[in-house]
Parts: structure tokens; sequence; C-alpha cells
């Protein structure tokens, strides 16, 4: 056949495909969307990743070069915490200047090789967007407190005293205190809804949002694909600086903040006028956000701040990473109310600020750990492995003389801290620091544990959790219904778990026994074959028969 003839018959085969699909019935119409609906994220802490420079210190140099091992996992994109200049109070979530790479880290020129090098590899790139709020070294606080009348004298939130003297309200920041502190050359007050050394920026400013918008720019011009936006909902405050009420609680939480219900501190409704400038930004690009929300409703927060055209792409709330249990009632609320949402949601077990979910949630045993990756992974919406997540790595002992966060030193010893989830990635199980660095020690110690679990040690066992991330990866990869499949929850006696995920012809029926003992269940469907399983877990004949936490996935 002639090139041109077989190009006009490529193209006439694509629109009639275009054409049956619109004119199947709702339930079989194929799912479009953009790539983040099928995809898995990937997410890179650099401090911890890998040190190729010896000092100590995780750099973007130790990304590249780790890069070819996140692409061998069957992952989509890389999502990268903060790389930017800053004094580190908040280890890069107080950006000093938006657009520079902190020494630390590397140059301009390693990032725009890692963005060329993740491409090459097939890998979309998302970095931090921390647009809460800034360093209190940041060039615009420096004028902005400088005098109330200069150009940027409204960029930052800023409030005079009560006659007293007081904070102009009750407000308590996410670190413990006084969410205001005192600035002696204004004479006012201004917000930090976290460290005193990251203000709070005044988004409602339309001056403050075209800056954003135009880092934002400066980023999409380089070549990145998205953006993950940092406490999105915190980014509008009251106008008129209510205070807090109280949550009249009977007896005292471990941290200030909790003692209110966050009416007037966080998800206000012109916080939604913004991300529709960034969201016409982005679509510029075809680019694409990933929002971080942290509410009392997070789940509620999740959907409103998705859906529609003019919100954001994605979002993933805490309501998953603060569980310490997994049960079916929970992932069923999860899922509840995304079925005739317009919006897509994002999942994640794990990150660098709660513990890590094998210790969390499966007790740091390896099989618990494998189901428990195997129901992020088929859960509808997009799931985020946190770095190590793949290793089944447990949270990391840090002793109080070696802390580094700041809200964890704060606290102490009431919680964790975050420290534990941001330990050295173990490469080599032998080698210096498990081949983190050249270095003797690192910025955070390696936790002794973790040397088994290294990557090299699990790359030649076939029956690691590593080789099992990668099969189940390789699985949902060939199925449009995990990948973007409508989810139905079946009637099942807890712990049992079923649930069916269909996308057009595709359809499989997911059974979870997330409790110990023997479960044997009879789908109400008709089983064609097993796909997946987890553990010990078969079909026999019209009978599903699973041992305490594990899993199958049948086509039906």
């Amino acid at each position: 056949m002639a090139p041109a003839l077989a190009r006009a018959f490529e193209l006439w085969i694509d629109w009639r495909r275009i054409v049956l699909d619109l004119a199947a019935p709702a339930s079989q119409l194929r799912v479009m969307s953009n790539w983040l609906r099928g995809g898995v994220v990937y997410h890179i802490y650099p401090r911890s990743f890998r040190d190729a420079n010896g000092d100590g210190v995780g750099d973007l140099k130790g990304v590249i070069e780790k890069l070819d091992y996140v692409a061998s996992l069957g992952v989509d994109a890389i999502w990268l915490s903060p790389f930017f200049t800053s004094p580190m109070k908040d280890y890069g979530y107080d950006v000093s200047d938006y657009r520079g790479i902190d020494p630390l880290f590397g140059t301009m020129a390693d990032c725009d090789a890692l963005i060329a090098r993740a491409h090459d590899l097939g890998l979309k790139v998302i970095i931090d967007q921390v647009w809460s709020h800034s360093s209190d070294q940041h060039a615009w606080f420096a004028e902005s407190r400088a005098s109330r009348h200069n150009s940027k004298a409204d960029w930052y939130v800023w409030a005079d005293a009560k006659p007293d003297g007081s904070p102009p309200n009750n407000w308590q920041a996410m670190f413990g205190g006084c969410a205001w502190t005192w600035d002696a050359r204004r004479r006012q007050y201004f917000l930090h809804n976290f460290l005193a050394e990251q203000p709070d920026l005044n988004v409602r400013n339309r001056d403050v949002q075209d800056a954003l918008l135009d880092i934002g720019r400066f980023w999409l011009d380089r070549g990145i694909d998205g953006f993950r936006l940092d406490v999105v909902n915190f980014f509008i405050q009251d106008a008129a600086l209510r205070d807090n009420p109280s949550l009249n609680l009977a007896k005292a939480p471990p941290r200030p903040h909790q003692f209110q219900r966050q009416l007037y501190t966080r998800t206000q409704p012109e916080t939604l006028d913004f991300v529709a400038r960034l969201r016409a930004l982005l679509d510029e690009y075809g680019a694409i956000a990933v929002g971080e929300i942290e509410d009392e409703e997070p789940l509620k927060v999740q959907r409103d701040y998705t859906d529609g055209p003019d919100r954001l792409h994605t979002a993933y709330s805490f309501y998953l990473l603060r569980q310490r249990a997994l049960t079916p009632a929970i992932v069923k609320e999860a899922m509840a109310g995304w079925a005739d949402a317009k919006g897509w949601p994002s999942w994640s077990l794990s990150n660098h600020d709660v513990i890590r979910f094998p210790t969390r949630l499966a007790g740091d045993d390896p099989q618990r750990t494998k189901l428990v990756l195997a129901l992020l992974l088929s859960l509808r919406g997009t799931p985020f492995l946190y770095q190590g997540d793949e290793l089944g790595l447990p949270h990391a002992e840090v002793p109080f003389e070696r802390l580094r966060d700041p809200e964890a030193i704060a606290f102490w010893p009431s919680g964790i801290g975050r420290d534990g989830a941001r330990t050295p990635m173990p490469w080599t199980k032998d080698a210096q620091m498990a081949g983190f660095t050249e270095a003797p020690d690192a910025w955070l110690p390696l936790d002794p544990s973790h040397r088994a679990l290294a990557v090299d040690n699990q790359e030649a066992d076939p029956t690691s959790i590593l080789a099992f991330t990668r099969a189940l990866l390789a699985f949902r990869r060939e199925s449009p219904a995990l990948r973007e499949g409508d989810f139905t929850s079946l009637a099942a006696a807890e712990p049992l778990l079923v649930f069916e995920r269909c996308a057009g012809l595709s359809r499989v029926l997911c059974l979870f026994n997330l409790g110990p003992a023997s479960i044997t269940y009879a789908p109400p469907v008709t089983a064609k074959a097993v796909q997946f399983q987890v553990g010990g877990a078969e079909l026999r004949g019209p009978e599903a028969s699973l041992d305490g936490f594990s899993a199958l996935f049948i086509e039906i």
C-alpha cells in the first residue's frame, strides 16, 4: 500500500473509532483525558534522594543519576519538592527566589538537564510551587516591611495591633504559637500560618497574583509539565480577619491551632478566582496543576478545588495520609462523591510530611505493605508514590539530637515529626551510607533497618516489594479499568472490601481482605480469569478464597 494511501487509511480508522465511541452507550464511552488521569506520579524529596557531590545533601545531579531507575518502575511522572533558593528554615518551603536554584542543589543548567533527561525517558516533570507564603528573606518581603507606602506594601498580610497591642485576632500557626509577628519597622503585625520566617503572601492582591503567574510562566517556558501547589487552600484568608471560632474541646489538643475551627484562615471562596487564572495559564501550555488540600473537610474541599474546567486538574487531601488503619468504610468514604464529579482526585499514602505508610498502615510487614500498595494503585484517581514506597521503607528512627524538622523540634516529644520520612534513600546495601552519599554522614542519619531494603538488594530478589511494585504498575498500565474507570462499591462484610472498576469493555473486580483471617466470597458477577493476585488468594470455581491480607483482581 502506498504511503499516502496507508496514512489516509490510518486517519479513517482513527475517525471511525471516535465516531463509534461517541455513539456508544455512556457506560462504554472510551475515557479520554489528560495524561495525569491514567498516570502514576513518583514524589522525589531531592535532599534525601541521591547526593552526587559528596556534601551529605541530595541534589539535582543526584536525581538525574537515578532517573533511569525511576523510569524502570513504570511510573509516568516525577514530582520534585522545592529546590529553589532558600535559607532552609523549613527546608526549601521558605523560598527567597522563585526563579533561582539553591546552590545546595546545583545550578539552573542542572535543572534544565534534569528536565531534558526526564523527558527523554518519557517522564513528565512536576515541581512544587509555594505560593501561600515566601521566606522572610525574599526581596518582596524586604520591600514590603520597609514602610506602609511602597510598591509592595500590600504584598503580604499586614494588620494593626489591637488597642492593647495584642495581635489582630486569635489565629494560631500550624507550627505552634501565634500566627502573627510584630514588625517594628511598619509597627504592624504580619501573618504567618507556619514559621515566623514564612510570612504569608497577600494573594488577594491582583499584583501578587500577576507576579505568581509570571513565575509559573517562567517555569513552564523551561519545559515543566505542571505544578504541585503547596497548601493551595491557604492562599487567601478572611478579608475582615475575623477570629476563628473555638471547638470547645474537653481535652487540650497537642497543638494550639487545633483548639479552633479553621473557618477564616483557609479555604476562602476568593482562592478559586485565582485558581481560575492559573488554570487559564496552564491550558496555554497543556500543563497540569495538583493541589495539596489541608482542611477539616478534606474530601469536600478536594472535590471543590477540582470541580470544573476552571479549577485544578487534580488535588489530594490528607484524608488517607492521616489514617492509622485502612478499613472498607474509610476507602468507600474516600471514593464517595467522585462518581458524578467533574473533577479528578489524587491519592497518596506517604509523603515528606507524614509517617511512612508501611509503618502507619501495615505494621512494617512486607505482605501487608504489598496489599496496601495494591489498594492505592486500584483506587479511582491518580496515585502518588513517595520515594521508598516501592521498597517498603518503614518510618525511620531519628534521635532528638539529629532532628532538623522545626515542627518536630517544636512539638517534641509529642508526635513523631517529619524527619523520619525524609532520611536518605538506600541504594546499595553494603556501601557507605547505603549509596546515598560518599560523605561519612548525611544531613539526616540513615536508619540501619533500611540497608536490607536497599535497591540493589531488592533488585536481586523476585519476591521483593520492589519486584512486586514493578509488576503491579505494569498490570495497572495495561488495564483501562484501573487507570481511568468508574468505581462501584459492592456489598461485602468487613474486613472484605469489594469494588468494580469499569472503562468500556474493560472490567475488573477487586477483592481485598484487609483482615488477618481467611475469607471465602462468592462474586455476584461472572468471573472470567484472575489477572493479578496479592498473597494467598485464588479463584476456585464460582468462589474466591482469600487468606489474611491478600487480594484478587478478577476480569469480569
